[in-house]
């Protein structure tokens, strides 16, 4: 039976140097492995801290009451350790798509698997649409 979940792949690279010739799709040899696979899949990285500072901005633009994780996300870009760890880490999209079907997520997570092995990268997630598996914003005011 086929999964009524969408699904999202994400991953950590090594090393900052790493990370900024990803985000900026620099074709570094050691990245080859890496492009190759997502090329196959349709799939493009993108930068979870870029898309941190873009719901920012977005929440910033249009009412950051219609923007739920608003004040978690803003506190996490503001935070030198957390940008840090974001700026390694990276959401795939697949044909333009931020979710897609279980079944593109379970063989893009199994072609990238073989470069934990390599260090490039150092660790493979899969997320899913259910809200059960996810936390869910806060609701009204901190006691």
């Amino acid at each position: 039976m086929a999964s009524h979940w969408q699904y999202q792949v994400r991953f950590d690279v090594n090393d900052s140097a790493t990370a900024e010739s990803l985000g900026r799709k620099l074709p570094a040899p050691a990245l080859a492995p890496l492009f190759n696979i997502l090329a196959k899949h349709r799939a493009a990285p993108k930068c979870q801290f870029d898309a941190f500072v873009e719901y920012v901005a977005a929440a910033e633009e249009h009412g950051v009451e219609n923007y739920p994780l608003y004040q978690w996300t803003k506190a996490t870009i503001k935070n030198p350790a957390n940008k840090e760890k974001y700026l390694k880490s990276f959401a795939l999209y697949v044909d333009d798509r931020e979710i897609y079907a279980k079944e593109i997520a379970d063989a893009l997570e199994a072609d990238l698997q073989p470069l934990t092995t390599s260090g490039l990268v150092t660790r493979i997630s899969k997320y899913d649409t259910n809200p059960a598996n996810n936390p869910q914003p806060r609701q009204g005011p901190r006691d």
